[in-house]
């Protein structure tokens, strides 16, 4: 009784306390709650104000009768997007080249990261991690006028060469297996320098000591890279990857709309395209709904399937 009498006269001092402290964080530090508003609003108004909208893959929407007036159809929206052959090669192109994305783009930031590391000049380091940051910057706009001015069939810069060296030309970018190979290359291209960000900052905060300790043991590069830089970054190449699994139904549409042409058709059909033609040049709101909230729920689902995998196997994970 002395016991439950004890803890019910702390439990109102224990929350006076904690509201105190918080209006104190508040008070103390307001300039930072305040700069916290601006990307909360955006948060807020551009990820969480359009899932109202989820409403139309339930409903027959027709632009006439507005948004609650359509009829409710229930799953029929779903159904009938399921049974279109577009949907079938859409699904099949989307997680192929998410999957090939994830073998070559997810891991190439890695090695990058373990190369950049092992160079001794700062000045050399930099200017090439300057280098390899910059095609991040360039919209998927530029990047494709610059694939098709240097891998084009007709005059592309490459083929030129290959053409003056007595060679035939090849068709990066006009038959679909040379397609496919070319996007994976400037996938990775694109992004390697960039992803390798996150992890030359976990690479920096290794123990330099465990290097030395390794040197006196005898440990080579090689066997230094393995046994120690490798395991000490685990666990941010282990929640990236996760992250990434989540992606694996989304895929860019910007790239496959800036490298896609008529001669290349076999998987340039995925999900946001299909999205974007059914919603944008067919009018097809509701369809295209239903296609964007069957996306986002296997990649959550892919997310909390890779994070219990990941804590099954001894990992922390995400969550």
């Amino acid at each position: 009784m002395k016991v439950e009498s004890a803890t019910k006269g702390k439990g109102p001092a224990l929350k006076q306390q904690h509201t105190i402290s918080i209006s104190n964080s508040l008070r103390q530090d307001w300039q930072l709650y305040l700069i916290l508003v601006i990307p909360l609003c955006f948060v807020i108004l551009f990820k969480y104000a359009p899932m109202t909208g989820l409403v139309l893959a339930f409903k027959d929407y027709k632009i006439a009768k507005g948004f609650w007036g359509s009829e409710w159809v229930g799953f029929d929206v779903f159904r009938e997007i399921f049974s279109k052959p577009d949907f079938a090669l859409a699904l099949r192109n989307t997680v192929m080249l998410n999957l090939l994305d994830l073998v070559f783009s997810f891991t190439m930031p890695i090695v990058l990261a373990l190369l950049l590391n092992e160079i001794k000049s700062v000045k050399f380091k930099r200017m090439n991690q300057t280098l390899l940051y910059l095609p991040h910057f360039l919209s998927w706009i530029i990047i494709g006028a610059i694939a098709y001015q240097l891998l084009g069939e007709g005059s592309g810069a490459i083929n030129n060469a290959i053409a003056s060296l007595g060679g035939n030309r090849v068709p990066f970018l006009q038959e679909d297996t040379h397609w496919l190979i070319s996007y994976l290359f400037i996938g990775v291209w694109q992004s390697m320098g960039w992803g390798t960000i996150l992890y030359l900052a976990a690479i920096s905060g290794i123990n330099p000591e465990m290097y030395e300790a390794a040197i006196v043991d005898g440990a080579g590069r090689w066997r230094k890279i393995w046994n120690i830089t490798l395991p000490s970054i685990r666990f941010t190449i282990i929640t990236l990857l996760i992250m990434n699994l989540g992606k694996v139904m989304e895929g860019s549409f910007e790239r496959i709309f800036a490298l896609q042409n008529k001669a290349t058709t076999e998987f340039t059909t995925t999900i946001p395209v299909l999205v974007y033609r059914w919603g944008i040049e067919s009018g097809n709101f509701s369809r295209a709904t239903a296609l964007g909230l069957f996306q986002a729920i296997i990649g959550l689902t892919m997310v909390l399937l890779a994070d219990r995998v990941a804590k099954k196997l001894g990992e922390d994970g995400i969550f």
